[in-house]
């Protein structure tokens, strides 16, 4: 019975310890995008990389607490990540994808509510960025109409934008 008292009370702390850090972190984020003058969806992306990150290792710490071996936990993460891996290997359109919305997302000019025109030479596309995705880059045209152009592809083509974004 103490044993597992003792398991209840470290499991508390823990969720205590997550609630603090995870306010804590979602307050310095908030600072830093004021202070960097950041646009909101970034902020908001980035409070729920941390947010996940932060549950990720909760949920390792309880289980840890409550006695799964760390050799059976090694191998359902190691049996998770071969599948995650040969999933992404079979599509590496998904991965290009991914790293190109992250490239786009911080490193980009362009930004969500700027009005860009995409230089290509076969389409002509002209419109608000209105999302950016984990795979896709959207952009609303005048017409209200919504174009979606893979991420990878947007990084690919020259952008020349007309008005930068107004926070």
């Amino acid at each position: 019975m103490e044993d597992l008292n003792l398991k209840i009370f470290q499991s508390l702390v823990a969720l205590i310890a997550y609630g603090v850090t995870r306010l804590m972190l979602t307050r310095a984020i908030d600072k830093v995008g004021r202070a960097f003058d950041y646009q909101h969806q970034r902020i908001k992306i980035t409070k729920k990389i941390v947010r996940t990150f932060l549950f990720l290792l909760l949920f390792g710490l309880i289980l840890f607490i409550w006695g799964v071996e760390r050799s059976q936990l090694m191998i359902f993460v190691s049996s998770l990540l071969t599948i995650l891996g040969i999933a992404f290997v079979a599509q590496w359109s998904i991965i290009s994808n991914i790293t190109s919305t992250l490239i786009i997302f911080f490193m980009h000019p362009a930004k969500i509510g700027d009005t860009i025109k995409v230089l290509d030479n076969e389409y002509k596309i002209e419109g608000r960025i209105s999302d950016i995705g984990v795979f896709f880059v959207t952009i609303t045209t005048e017409e209200d109409e919504k174009i979606t152009l893979p991420s990878n592809v947007f990084m690919q083509k020259m952008i020349k934008r007309k008005h930068p974004a107004s926070n």
